[in-house]
């Protein structure tokens, strides 16, 4: 339906865009550094506001192309000032950078099990470093730690128990 409400109103749309869209989309390609995208927004929102207005272009009074053409540049301009307004979409360069999403899971995941070890006693601490990350043996861990090997043993076996009920408590299950 058109502004007038009725068929006059589409026909008198349909001859206003057969005689000035071209000119009028050439002008909004200049107007646009020649993004002809954005030039054709421009052509079709004029188009809009001389639909609503239709009852007020009278070709017959006055030139109907430099009211267009007056529209076109308006319209680019707002577009424009709203394109400076908002902030600048990001590159697809930048997702490249962005870890994997396995790689995410590992971070997370020794960002708690570090959590869950800062939690521990000293004592239970360094047995699980020098034992499970450092990959000494029982005898190497003791004789870095300067205990016996037998406290190295019970030192693990109740480290393990807490580091799993540390991690319990953040929420990571077995």
């Amino acid at each position: 339906m058109s502004a007038r409400g009725d068929d006059t109103g589409e026909r008198d749309l349909r001859a206003l865009y057969d005689a000035h869209a071209a000119a009028l989309l050439g002008y909004a390609v200049r107007l646009c550094a020649g993004d002809r995208a954005r030039a054709e927004d421009v052509v079709q929102e004029t188009l809009v506001r001389a639909w609503r207005h239709l009852d007020q272009l009278d070709p017959d009074a006055a030139p109907v192309r430099p009211w267009l053409f007056t529209v076109a540049h308006r319209v680019a301009i707002d577009a424009h000032r709203a394109r400076r307004a908002r902030p600048p979409e990001v590159p697809d360069t930048g997702l490249a950078s962005v870890p994997a999403l396995d790689e995410l899971s590992v971070a997370l995941d020794r960002i708690v099990v570090t959590d869950a070890l800062g939690s521990l006693s000293a004592e239970h601490r360094a047995v699980i470093v020098e034992t499970y990350y450092r990959g000494r043996t029982v005898g190497e861990a003791a004789a870095t730690l300067g205990v016996p090997v037998g406290t190295v043993k019970s030192r693990c076996y109740y480290a393990l128990r807490a580091l799993k009920l540390a991690l319990a408590e953040r929420g990571v299950t077995t």
